[in-house]
């Protein structure tokens, strides 16, 4: 049975509130009506898009507990984050991100993702990635939510390193995983300036 309008524009608003990253072809679907439906619904409630809800969500929830990076470096939005322990960020894939001939995700914004989460869930003024062993597993087209799960593994090595492993999924398939050794800045910096990158 079809809802009224202004029934389902409330429970559209509800269903929101409670999930800020629901999609509209979710929305769509869970009330029967077209995307252009939803779009026009969110309008009317002034209901940002996914993305910026995304945002509005890191902002208020995490700028203050990440130390490593100011959170507008991250890329992708951090969903969850516990210092030293795990970490989720979400990155929407645009045509920004693909390659125009077949509209498949550039690997470098996966692993830009992936990199800069790994950097996020140090509880430290400084992080550097020291080394970093990457697979992509499947491709990832646009329109594709990425969704990145980093867990510190191991927070220090026989090199005074962290390990951070990331694996990252696209509607619960596995599409990308990485292993990152981190410096922290109790580390001397001297001994791995070669090796650094950001």
């Amino acid at each position: 049975m079809r809802l009224r309008k202004k029934e389902r524009q409330q429970l559209l608003k509800e269903t929101i509130e409670e999930n800020p990253f629901v999609t509209d072809e979710e929305l769509a679907e869970k009330f029967s009506v077209s995307i252009q439906t939803i779009r026009l619904d969110r309008l009317e409630l002034s209901i940002p898009e996914l993305r910026e809800r995304i945002k509005d969500v890191a902002k208020k929830n995490f700028s203050e507990q990440v130390r490593s990076l100011p959170i507008d470096e991250v890329i992708g939005e951090i969903i969850d984050i516990d210092l030293d322990e795990r970490a989720i960020s979400i990155l929407e894939i645009t045509k920004n991100h693909v390659f125009k001939r077949n509209s498949i995700a550039r690997g470098h914004h996966l692993f830009a993702q992936a990199n800069s989460l790994a950097v996020a869930v140090i509880d430290d003024e400084l992080a550097l990635t020291a080394k970093a062993n990457i697979r992509f597993i499947h491709p990832v087209k646009e329109g594709d939510r990425v969704i990145a799960k980093a867990k510190v593994v191991n927070r220090k090595d026989e090199k005074g390193r962290t390990l951070v492993e990331v694996n990252s999924y696209v509607n619960q398939k596995l599409v990308f995983t990485g292993e990152f050794y981190m410096y922290r800045s109790n580390k001397p910096l001297k001994e791995s300036q070669n090796e650094n990158s950001h």
